[in-house]
């Protein structure tokens, strides 16, 4: 909020630029070795994926439209965790073959966003699986939680789940570096807030999990997928 017009131009310049990288990406993704030593991926943080592959619990991963987003699911799978992942399908047929395609190259089930997906997310929580969410798109069914300084409007799952089963929540994004050079990096789990006052701990750490996005974005502006209006007021 607080950029120039200018620099809001230079930003919107770089996001179509990153995202029309991203989607001449999608069909190469099963080429894509994130462990080789090629340096064109850079991971820092794998003990955490191996933690959470290795707790013998169910557990969460959330990450946001940055850089390439994809990439992070492939990371999971060539440690030897399959993923299973929350998707809308695109809106443009050719896109959508694009991505189906690129998304073939991970382990784990797409489960489809929405009502038609809540029952098989529980299900592969309660099998003890392991859950990968975007959570940057705007809600309206969700609860208002700050997000650069205003209200927006946020789906609470992440945090639901996180409570419901007592799992790790752990935040990953990924930088482009350059061309199709990336840096994934995985955080330590979140500590959750669990006071027994579901509104108010849902409130609490869906707070938190904005913070972290927000200042994803503010690192790289121009990587993150501002086609969705999170502030439609």
């Amino acid at each position: 909020p607080e950029k120039s017009r200018a620099e809001v131009n230079g930003i919107v310049k770089q996001m179509w630029d990153n995202f029309g990288r991203v989607v001449a990406e999608y069909p190469h993704l099963a080429k894509f070795d994130v462990f080789a030593k090629d340096g064109r991926v850079e991971v820092v943080g794998v003990e955490y994926i191996d933690q959470l592959r290795d707790d013998g619990l169910p557990g969460l991963a959330f990450s946001a439209h940055i850089g390439n987003w994809e990439i992070l699911s492939l990371a999971a799978t060539q440690r030897g965790m399959p993923l299973d992942r929350v998707y809308r399908a695109a809106n443009n047929p050719i896109v959508e073959r694009l991505f189906t395609r690129g998304r073939t190259a991970v382990d784990g089930a797409l489960i489809p966003k929405g009502p038609a997906g809540v029952r098989p997310l529980l299900k592969s929580l309660k099998d003890g699986n392991h859950l990968a969410l975007l959570i940057d798109q705007k809600m309206n069914d969700g609860i208002a939680v700050p997000f650069f300084g205003r209200d927006a409007m946020t789906a609470t799952a992440l945090a639901e789940f996180a409570l419901k089963f007592n799992c790790p929540v752990v935040p990953a994004r990924v930088e482009r570096l350059g061309g199709a050079r990336f840096r994934i990096t995985v955080d330590p789990p979140l500590e959750m807030t669990n006071t027994g006052e579901r509104h108010a701990d849902v409130l609490a750490n869906m707070t938190r999990v904005n913070a972290v996005v927000e200042q994803w974005v503010r690192d790289t502006p121009g990587q993150w997928l501002w086609l969705h209006n999170r502030w439609p007021d």
